[in-house]
């Protein structure tokens, strides 16, 4: 009598990791929506407005600087959000345009900075991710948001950009950046005004 013969399944690597791949994705989704649900459950507040406490031009032979204080006061949902480790994204920008009376006026300048920040449990310290990859670790969220609400002397434009003929001017904003938050959170928070974090100057170059 003959015995049937023994038929093992083969060992698939490729399927193991498409398998692990789809439950850490389906994890990743949980949490997210796990998050958000504890993030939407308060009453929204809306924050006060971010509030320029300085902002200075100064114009020389070399370019155009500009240097800038900002008052952050964040809302509960933000608040709430950054105390749970999610984390949130700040953008400043500065423009510089010649004023034209022919056509729109021209942009001769720009800068940008950006960063984030994240609050880290296990130290209970903020650390902050600069342009360029630097990141910096700070004890208090009061230290890390001095970091990144400030600027001396931030060059936004170079000296040959500037007509000593023309009149220019400086289009600056600060912003929370939702746009990098993860998907799910974008669609939840969307149109909630206490989430909406921005300040917009615009002064002549003298």
């Amino acid at each position: 009598m003959h015995c049937a013969a023994r038929r093992d399944t083969p060992f698939r690597p490729g399927a193991a990791r498409r398998t692990g791949k789809a439950a850490a994705v389906m994890l990743l989704r949980l949490l997210t929506a796990t998050l958000l649900a504890m993030l939407l459950s308060a009453p929204p507040t809306r924050a006060a407005e971010p509030e320029l406490t300085s902002f200075e031009v100064v114009h020389n032979d070399d370019g155009v600087y500009l240097s800038y204080a900002i008052n952050l006061d964040l809302s509960r949902s933000v608040d709430d959000a950054l105390s749970k480790a999610v984390p949130l994204f700040f953008v400043a920008e500065a423009e510089v345009y010649r004023h034209r009376f022919y056509w729109r006026d021209q942009r001769v300048g720009y800068a940008v900075r950006r960063w984030r920040i994240v609050y880290q449990p296990l130290t209970s310290t903020y650390r902050v991710t600069f342009d360029g990859g630097l990141s910096q670790n700070y004890a208090s969220r009061d230290e890390a948001f001095a970091a990144i609400s400030r600027a001396a002397r931030w060059k936004i434009a170079e000296g040959p950009q500037i007509d000593p003929g023309s009149h220019q001017y400086v289009e600056f904003s600060y912003r929370l950046d939702t746009s990098q938050l993860p998907r799910p959170m974008q669609i939840g928070i969307g149109g909630q005004a206490d989430w909406s974090m921005s300040v917009r100057r615009t002064q002549q170059i003298n």
